[in-house]
């Protein structure tokens, strides 16, 4: 019914991810403990990040390698990590998680979160082009990316700052609207019946019940995921931007515009589970809360726990809910960020996945290694090189790619247990399979 060309509908670029935050030191035999390395590939956001440090011991501490197959992403992760560890003096909880999650998955921004994102595209941009051996944060350290790539995160941090009305602003309605009828094609007239076949038989079909339907389709027509405040939402979100190269004419041609999901949905990444149970119950076969309200909830917990690994302590830390002397966020600099105990997150080269086993520093090291369904293709052999001997392997499967048929998805999933067998990791079994990740030890030398 939904129809559309298969690859088109999930996009090329991954601005967020296809399943739920996940604590990645809950996912194996036992808790890692003490000093933990995690390799994500391809996460795409940071929700991953945000839950594991969440779920981490005080005593412990955590570094997080991340590695993504464009700059537009890492710039994302960059801007959203940011947001995320902005100190309580200069934006309460509730206002933070409400533009987070404005950012996060709204093709079209209020215009005080535009400021907001410019004026952290602007902290960044001095953070990444400042940086030469050493981090100017823990938590947003570019300092192993090569010079051409922290030019090119300079480059797109320079596009967001520039205001709407700058020359030929590229709109993302008609961005948005391209790709639907793209996808759609001959079925571009009915696609409200689209939507509703692709939430009600697939989506709610694979236990996703708590997406709304009213929420979704208006996502799926203009890129709106959560629109939790009175206001206006039509300023481009300039970091949903990228740029795609196409053949014209035996010429290739970039172009701007939106490349990434338009068929899934942002909720999945902190909208459709939730530790809180409440959160998911049901009335009469319907569920009380949206997948905003459970993204809400989820993100604003997810901060409240950055919040109890505050490392640098304030003489102005309030326990109230929004400040009453709300200093002017032009003073939050990369610095003045949230340090938080025992916790880095460092950005690789692009080329990392190959690059990684030819250096000693990595041997053996990554105690959890992450790769996204997209690019489970650089799962290799060389792999087992850099895992830790008792290291865990999470894959992401296909689940919500929604555009897949049941066959693909199983063809998928036997092709993940495939390629993880040759890089000698093998399936453990001990957790319940969802279908959402699979998950691979390494194999014991004999």
């Amino acid at each position: 019914m939904s129809g559309g060309r298969a690859s088109e509908g999930a996009g090329c670029i991954n601005f967020w991810g296809f399943s739920p935050a996940r604590d990645l030191l809950s996912t194996g035999p036992e808790r890692h403990e003490g000093e933990v390395n995690v390799l994500l590939v391809g996460s795409g956001d940071p929700r991953h990040i945000l839950k594991t440090i969440a779920g981490l011991p005080d005593k412990d501490s955590l570094h997080v390698w991340v590695i993504e197959s464009s700059m537009e992403v890492v710039a994302r992760q960059l801007l959203l990590l940011y947001l995320a560890l902005m100190p309580q003096e200069s934006m309460g909880l509730s206002e933070k998680t409400e533009v987070f999650l404005e950012v996060f998955g709204n093709g079209e921004i209020r215009s005080q979160t535009e400021e907001t994102l410019r004026r952290a595209a602007s902290q960044l941009i001095l953070s990444v082009t400042d940086t030469l051996e050493t981090a100017t944060h823990p938590c947003l350290n570019t300092s192993l990316l090569k010079f051409k790539e922290r030019d090119e995160l300079a480059r797109i941090f320079k596009l967001w700052m520039k205001p709407q009305s700058s020359t030929a602003p590229i709109l993302m309605s008609k961005a948005w609207d391209y790709r639907v009828r793209q996808h759609l094609g001959t079925r571009y007239d009915s696609q409200r019946g689209c939507f509703d076949w692709d939430l009600t038989m697939k989506l709610h079909e694979k236990g996703c019940g708590v997406i709304n339907k009213q929420q979704y389709v208006r996502w799926r027509e203009r890129g709106l995921a959560f629109e939790m405040r009175e206001g206006v939402y039509q300023i481009t979100n300039p970091s949903l931007l990228s740029s795609r190269v196409f053949s014209k004419k035996g010429e290739k041609v970039a172009v701007m515009g939106y490349w990434g999901d338009i068929v899934s949905s942002p909720y999945l990444s902190f909208g459709i589970e939730s530790d809180d149970k409440s959160l998911l119950k049901t009335q009469n076969g319907q569920h009380m809360k949206t997948a905003q309200d459970v993204s809400f909830a989820n993100v604003q917990a997810l901060f409240q726990s950055l919040s109890s690994r505050r490392g640098c302590p304030t003489t102005t830390q309030s326990v109230a809910e929004e400040p009453s002397t709300k200093p002017d966020q032009k003073s939050v600099t990369i610095n003045d960020l949230m340090h938080l105990n025992q916790i880095s997150v460092t950005f690789l080269p692009m080329d990392s996945v190959q690059k990684l086993p030819e250096k000693q520093k990595y041997s053996h090291f990554f105690n959890t290694i992450y790769f996204s369904a997209s690019c489970m293709h650089h799962l290799g052999p060389a792999m087992r090189q850099i895992a830790a001997p008792d290291a865990v392997l999470v894959v992401e499967l296909a689940k919500y790619f929604l555009d897949l048929n049941k066959e693909q998805e199983t063809g998928f999933a036997e092709k993940v247990v495939s390629i993880a067998l040759e890089a000698e990791f093998e399936p453990w079994h001990v957790v319940k399979s969802d279908h959402v990740h699979a998950f691979f030890i390494t194999q014991k030398k004999m």
